[in-house]
């Protein structure tokens, strides 16, 4: 049925990449459009690995979405939480406002949720605080300070095993993120830093990158799994496949080996770069709706993206999986093309519903994977074109700079690297998040001379 009695309200819940491309399409549209989040820019996240490591800044990957969007004059943002749904009576409920408010609601005709996904700890949620996630630019950021701070604390530490602890770094999850993480910390250890400090050695620093599967980036062709891994270990990483983590503690790791034995590894930094789940709004309009969410906690979306019974509701990205017209469910990857796929049908089929025509069910384009190593190290599956070493470098770059929210920021992005890849040097190198020392950290040895040589 069209909507022409008014300019639809149309109300966006999310500005990451699907939520951005519902918004952008829909920018000649009859419609008034709300787009609310709980945070005021948008984060480029595949590049939120090289604000954790130093190469990049914060500004450079996030974009304010008021700037994003002050051109658009059809668009409001929202500044507010997500708490909730009202199907019934088409409101969205939101807290944390600005002004301090605790709640309100925001009507709308037509409901668009892209809450994205959130990191995984396997029933382990206290793991958290000893090893930070890489899906939020708070995330990224504590990570590089602990980074840094590790290689601070093995400049003073003099007992060798505590100070191979502090040079020790495991990166649990090996698929494109972890493997990114894992070569950018390996190339920070052993060219940025080497001449940087006095009393340690930097270059003595292991890398663990640690994957339950029995290869590095699964989601890839064998070939150039294999090809990722030798580009690994000449970096100095050592892959640890087969390998399941058991506990994480301030000062250590625990594994399983592929034959069952348990060892624990010293380590006093770790990244979380392993499964991801659905975000908590998908557990919200799952309730709303009457329906369930599956173990990844995503809602289930039609073959048009809407859910069932409320065809005006439309949810995208990692937190839904879909259903197609004969009922199976389609396999997706969790990866940004999708979410900007979605986002844009979502818009397509908007616009088709106010002049009152139907739209084809979603179909997904699948345009490769990419991932990169280190310093012209990366492989690409380009539709069935497998492209490794520097060419899939360079793939690598364009694409991502294609794809970076607004001509400054890839301007600057650009410049960074150029420099980066000319000086093998990192300007973003500041620890801004002091570590977070538990009691059992703390030492209460009696004060010793530290020396200047």
């Amino acid at each position: 049925m069209a909507l022409q009695q008014h300019r639809a309200r149309v109300v966006v819940v999310g500005g990451g990449f699907g939520g951005l491309q519902v918004v952008r399409k829909l920018r000649r549209a009859a419609v008034e459009i709300t787009l609310i989040d709980r945070q005021n820019f948008h984060l480029f996240q595949p590049l939120a690995y090289q604000v954790a490591t130093g190469a990049l800044s914060a500004a450079e990957i996030a974009s304010p979405l008021r700037v994003i969007f002050k051109r658009q004059r059809n668009v409001r943002v929202l500044l507010a939480e997500a708490t909730g749904f009202d199907l019934e009576r088409r409101h969205v409920l939101v807290g944390r406002l600005p002004n301090d408010e605790d709640a309100a609601t925001v009507d709308y005709d037509l409901l668009v949720v892209a809450g994205g996904s959130r990191y995984s700890y396997f029933g382990h949620d206290d793991w958290q605080r000893f090893a930070p996630e890489l899906k939020s630019l708070d995330g990224a950021l504590e990570i590089r300070s602990r980074i840094l701070s590790a290689f601070e604390a093995a400049e003073v530490e003099q007992d060798v095993e505590r100070r191979q602890a502090w040079l020790t770094f495991v990166v649990v999850g090996a698929g494109p993120t972890g493997v990114e993480m894992a070569g950018q910390i390996a190339e920070l250890a052993r060219d940025t830093l080497r001449r940087d400090f006095r009393a340690v050695d930097t270059r003595a620093s292991r890398v663990l990158l640690l994957e339950t599967a029995d290869r590095v980036l699964t989601a890839f062709p064998p070939s150039l799994s294999k090809k990722a891994a030798n580009a690994l270990e000449r970096l100095g990483v050592t892959p640890l496949v087969g390998h399941t983590l058991v506990d994480v503690a301030y000062d250590s790791v625990v594994v399983q080996t592929p034959i069952g034995a348990q060892q624990r590894i010293p380590a006093r930094t770790v990244v979380w770069a392993a499964g991801v789940t659905g975000s908590a709004l998908a557990a919200k309009l799952a309730a709303a709706a009457g329906a369930d969410v599956d173990n990844a906690g995503r809602v289930t979306v039609g073959p048009q993206l809407a859910l069932a019974g409320h065809p005006e509701v439309f949810a995208i990205g990692d937190m839904v999986r879909v259903r197609d017209s004969g009922g199976e469910i389609l396999p997706l990857p969790g990866l940004a093309p999708v979410a900007m796929q979605e986002g844009r049908y979502v818009a397509r089929v908007i616009r088709a519903r106010l002049r009152g025509k139907d739209s084809p069910p979603f179909r997904y384009v699948d345009k490769g994977n990419l991932a990169t190593i280190g310093r012209s190290k990366a492989v690409a599956d380009v539709k069935g074109v497998h492209l490794s070493g520097f060419l899939a470098w360079i793939t690598w770059l364009v694409v991502h700079l294609f794809y970076l929210i607004g001509f400054q920021n890839r301007l600057l992005v650009l410049l960074r690297w150029t420099f980066s890849y000319v000086t093998r040097g990192r300007g973003a190198r500041l620890i801004t998040v002091p570590p977070d020392i538990a009691d059992e950290e703390r030492t209460h040895d009696e004060p010793r001379k530290l020396t200047c040589a």
